[in-house]
């Protein structure tokens, strides 16, 4: 009996259990070795609009499938090779379902964020984090230990004053952030909505962090903007999805006019992988509830972590466990 049609309907994306870009799934308590682990974050409780990014993890899951019905690897037809192949063939992409969370409870599941991204650092592998709205991004940044460089692109600078004990929703997590010992640096790139408040501005700056609006951003361009951080340094990532023009998202709650194209985005993520040691990303804010019939937010989501994750895994940066720094030349310092 032939298996061609069974195998090839495997690969299919809306066949079989949904990991990320088929990746093995694996628990935090077994021993795995891998280059890139992959965790979710599905709680909106950060979000004071509109709920429904707690879905965002499944939904972008589901779309990676799109991905990988071919086989190991995604083919680029810019650049005329196949990303991530190594890393789907081998293995070394793995997904850890998603982190406890406890409705009502922030602080729990907060801390369930950073005891698994704390798993994931501790197992020498790179954190990629399905959120979830952005607040979700202090409780991983602060799993971190070693200093690291943080760019934040966002419509928003989500630096709001902590008043009367609200401080863990989506418009807080930066003012954190920014404020963490072994965080050397804030960017914060495509900043351009008129609810960004001048107490915000005014704070963020005062504080020290650079702020790249769409305005500076036309200027300096990717390069320009990746040549912002040192070279080599430890780099975070992350993503809110409204950083792309709204016409491009509209399963985002908080989308804006006059946003990145996903050219602008993704040659920039590309230059800051060149320039930088990528040591973890989050991607939030896509809303199933509020996208088209298509899911063209979540795909695209998934679509910028893909390619993203296949130039992190070419940099010359890149250090996951399995793949050690190169030996010195004999006679070399």
């Amino acid at each position: 009996m032939s298996t061609g049609p069974a195998r090839h309907a495997g690969h299919a994306p809306f066949v079989g259990i949904p990991s990320f870009l088929r990746a093995r799934v694996v628990d935090a308590d077994d021993h795995f070795e891998a280059s890139v682990a992959v965790f979710g974050a599905p709680t909106d409780e950060g979000s004071p609009f509109m709920a429904g990014s707690r879905f965002g993890p499944r939904a972008l899951r589901e779309h990676s499938l799109r991905f990988v019905s071919g086989g190991p690897g995604v083919f680029d037809p810019n650049r005329g090779r196949v990303l991530l192949e190594r890393e789907l063939r081998d293995g070394l992409i793995v997904d850890l379902g998603d982190a406890d969370i406890v409705p009502t409870d922030i602080v729990s599941s907060f801390a369930s964020i950073t005891d698994l991204t704390r798993r994931i650092l501790a197992k020498g592998a790179v954190p990629v984090v399905l959120g979830g709205d952005h607040a979700i991004s202090y409780p991983v940044v602060r799993a971190y230990s070693d200093a690291v460089h943080v760019v934040h692109f966002d419509a928003h600078l989500d630096y709001m004053p902590f008043v009367h004990g609200v401080d863990s929703t989506n418009a807080h997590a930066f003012r954190h952030i920014a404020h963490m010992p072994h965080v050397r640096s804030l960017t914060q790139v495509g900043i351009r909505s008129l609810r960004n408040t001048a107490t915000m501005w005014n704070d963020t700056l005062g504080d020290g962090n650079r702020v790249v609006t769409m305005a500076e951003f036309t200027r300096l361009g990717p390069e320009g903007v990746a040549g912002l951080l040192p070279e080599g340094a430890a780099c975070y990532v992350s993503l809110d999805v409204d950083v792309l023009d709204m016409a491009l998202v509209p399963g985002c709650v908080s989308a804006e006019p006059e946003g990145l194209s996903y050219a602008q985005l993704r040659d920039t993520l590309l230059a800051l992988a060149e320039r930088t040691a990528i040591v973890g990303m989050d991607l939030v804010e896509v809303n199933p509830t509020l996208d088209v019939g298509t899911g063209v937010t979540a795909y695209l989501g998934a679509h910028t972590i893909v390619e993203f994750l296949g130039h992190v895994c070419e940099s010359a940066h890149f250090r996951p466990a399995d793949r050690p720094a190169p030996v010195p030349a004999e006679g070399t310092p």
